[in-house]
């Protein structure tokens, strides 16, 4: 934890208490999470956050420690060490019915929920249908629509999103890490490296893979997840104060969706980061951070 205050320039006053756990959302199906700050009576997380689609809890460590709030970053299903689907369903509404289980057990009274990417999307869906678990929301580089806006991306523009369903297998750790470095402009590369430790495992074979189901063809008859524009009516459905971010170089979100975005919910507050691509929180944490808590904890 240290070395992430040195990189973004925060003091560093010691480790923070921080651990791992899991929780059982469905029979045989855990949920895997970070917790950040103490438990108990008084001690609950104000803050919940959802990465993106091929990241874990962990895209979250530079954020979390300069918020320095009772936290709990989530590994989504198919993600970091949570559970597995056999029909590999990782959609926003799936990923909702996990949380509408968790977070009741962990973070019931948050303040505001953090998501970004696939998490945003899942934010949208969870905003809309369960108010009473989402306070606040703060959706961060994604509206409805980004899967056809990908779609359109060169693989520089793409960032380290292009190793999703990309290259599944590699033969060392520092082959995997050189190529998330090159594919990450604006982040420190000891930086990116320990968030490919973080993502990564090595097979019984000594191959190399990353630590998400996302690779591959959906089994016969699967539903596909990908298509985000049902997500539009969700948007209209929002009734808890908002946040759009984007990132000020990303591609991701298209202009004309963050318009019909905020003509469907003008009460939304609508951010820029300068010099930030589509993982805002790791390009620019200070900038995201303190929009977050000008947003969810104004003094």
């Amino acid at each position: 934890m240290h070395e992430n205050a040195a990189e973004i320039g925060i003091p560093f006053p010691g480790r923070p208490d921080v651990g791992r756990g899991l929780l059982e959302v469905e029979p045989g199906r855990e949920l895997s999470y970070i917790r950040w700050g103490a438990v108990g009576p008084g001690a609950e997380p104000e803050i919940v956050f959802l990465h993106g689609g091929g990241q874990n809890a962990h895209t979250w460590d530079y954020v979390a420690l300069a918020l320095g709030r009772p936290a709990i970053a989530v590994d989504l299903p198919g993600h970091g060490h949570s559970y597995r689907r056999p029909d590999r369903d990782y959609g926003p509404w799936r990923n909702v019915e996990a949380l509408e289980v968790a977070l009741p057990a962990l973070a019931p009274n948050a303040a505001v929920v953090v998501g970004m990417s696939l998490g945003g999307a899942t934010l949208i869906h969870l905003a809309a249908k369960r108010p009473d678990l989402c306070r606040r929301a703060v959706i961060v580089d994604v509206t409805p629509h980004v899967s056809d806006t990908r779609q359109r991306l060169t693989r520089a523009e793409q960032g380290t999103v292009a190793l999703v369903g990309g290259q599944p297998t590699y033969a060392s750790f520092e082959e995997m890490a050189d190529t998330a470095i090159a594919l990450s402009p604006y982040r420190a590369a000891a930086g990116v490296r320990r968030g490919v430790r973080h993502n990564a495992y090595r097979r019984p074979d000594g191959m190399w893979t990353w630590r998400y189901d996302l690779f591959g063809p959906a089994p016969a008859g699967a539903e596909d997840w990908h298509d985000m524009g049902r997500l539009w009516a969700d948007v209209d459905a929002i009734t808890v104060p908002t946040m759009l971010v984007r990132g000020g170089e990303s591609k991701f979100v298209a202009d004309a969706d963050a318009d019909e975005f905020r003509r469907r919910l003008p009460s939304a507050r609508y951010e820029v980061v300068p010099a930030a691509g589509h993982a805002v929180q790791s390009d620019q944490p200070l900038a995201l951070t303190a929009l977050i808590r000008d947003f969810a904890f104004p003094s």
